[in-house]
């Protein structure tokens, strides 16, 4: 058996599948992220049950951020400067209690769902993806031929400065920035800037989407201009709020103008930017994805 673990702000969730199936989830739980003793705990339990009786082969951890994924470094899978309170330097393998026996490959979260909908969802016959996350942060993985594009580091893209969108005096609520990107579009931005939570938005609808859409399609821009991708997946809470996908196309292709003038992100209906097809197990599939890579150093999955 193989187990995939994602950690994410508010939730973790964790699964286990059959090496020879790593897209077949045969048991999975869901926890909600408290303290890093109380979570991790839990993960650590529902571990042990495979792990206990010999069954468990390798585990792949798509992590909330900064996360160290440098094998070579001896806080390799520690989550470091993370403005979660009470989770910063983290050793997440030892409250795993994964010793050095047990394979294991850390990627950031995102970068988890980027390897999970190539292998299995949005991404499927491409080549090289993005996934965008905007909600309880900002950020963006990347997966080339279904493996993460870097093995030593993992973009931060949520604290991109941006230009602002006309009139907003917003100052955002970054620790660190300010307004920079994921202090002014995050869920916790949302609920700062308007007083509740996107979901609650109501009559504000009208007012959230076209700022809101103004930055993400800046962020769009970027993973273009940067990497290239054959799709951008964008996925998280803050894009369940209706029309919000629709609006960051149709911004992409304004911020772009005519500078790439053919691509399909010119065309918003053109699929180029989408949905994500697992929804919010792309991370954890992702994670079993790569547990699967591991096990038994068998090679990878074809992305084909």
């Amino acid at each position: 058996m193989i187990a995939g673990i994602e950690t994410g702000g508010t939730k973790v969730i964790c699964a286990v599948a059959a090496s020879s199936a790593p897209g077949t989830i045969v048991d999975r739980l869901r926890i909600p992220t408290t303290s890093p003793a109380e979570t991790l705990g839990a993960v650590r339990s529902f571990l042990e049950r495979y792990a206990s009786a010999g069954e468990l082969e390798a585990v792949g951890l798509a992590a909330f951020g900064p996360v160290n994924v440098d094998r070579s470094s001896p806080s390799y899978g520690w989550i470091t400067s993370t403005p979660k309170a009470g989770w910063r330097n983290t050793d997440i393998p030892r409250a795993l209690g994964l010793g050095d026996a047990m394979p294991l490959q850390v990627v950031s979260d995102v970068t988890g769902s980027a390897v999970g909908e190539q292998r299995s969802g949005a991404g499927i016959g491409m080549r090289n993806i993005a996934y965008v996350t905007v909600g309880t942060g900002v950020g963006a993985g990347f997966a080339a031929d279904g493996v993460p594009f870097l093995q030593r580091s993992h973009p931060e893209m949520g604290h991109l400065p941006v230009r602002r969108y006309p009139g907003d005096t917003f100052p955002g609520n970054c620790p660190f920035h300010g307004d920079c990107l994921e202090g002014l579009v995050s869920g916790p931005a949302i609920r700062a800037r308007w007083g509740r939570p996107g979901e609650q938005l109501g009559a504000l609808r009208s007012e959230a989407v076209p700022l809101l859409a103004f930055y993400v399609a800046q962020l769009l821009a970027a993973v273009t201009y940067t990497v290239a991708p054959d799709r951008i997946v964008l996925g998280g809470g803050v894009l369940k709020l209706p029309g919000l996908l629709q609006a960051s196309r149709e911004g992409l292709a304004g911020v772009v103008g005519g500078a790439l003038e053919g691509h399909p992100l010119t065309l918003p209906g053109s699929g180029y930017v989408c949905s994500p097809v697992l929804a919010d197990l792309a991370g954890v599939h992702g994670a079993l994805f790569l547990a699967h890579d591991l096990a038994g150093n068998r090679a990878p999955l074809s992305v084909a």
